[in-house]
């Protein structure tokens, strides 16, 4: 992970969040690229042979489960780019690009030349992480 941001800050501050709950908030991030993967490979096409649906407990109905799986991919995306966009809709997708793939301030500005300065971006940062503490509790 090339983000390296003191993962507390002071009390006092605004956007202050308990250091192992930023931890765990970062982790639910880093799964985004991974939720939307499984959220546009599903079709709704089952994958299972005849004789896997058979020899499991589990009830057949293939669509059901596309269904449930989709709605759960969404609601975690959902979660994670309304974050964002609460955050400063200009740079959401900056932001966005930096919590989930857990790249660094340098990166966005050499490589997509983010449009702001070092300090303001790591105070959307922190503004995102204390959003998204609020969202998911």
């Amino acid at each position: 992970m090339g983000t390296t941001i003191r993962p507390e800050l002071s009390g006092r501050h605004k956007y202050w969040i308990e250091r192992h709950r930023y931890y765990e908030l970062k982790h639910f991030c880093l799964q985004y690229p991974k939720w939307k993967k499984a959220y546009t490979a599903l079709d709704g096409f089952s994958k299972q042979t005849y004789e896997e649906t058979i020899l499991s407990n589990i009830p057949s109905d293939p669509t059901t489960r596309c269904v449930e799986a989709k709605a759960f991919y969404a609601e975690k995306i959902e979660i994670i780019e309304q974050a964002a966009v609460d955050t400063d809709s200009a740079l959401s997708s900056y932001i966005l690009k930096g919590v989930t793939e857990g790249v660094s301030y340098d990166y966005l500005k050499v490589r997509l030349n983010i449009p702001c300065c070092k300090d303001i971006y790591y105070k959307l940062y922190r503004r995102f992480f204390w959003l998204l503490n609020k969202t998911r509790n």
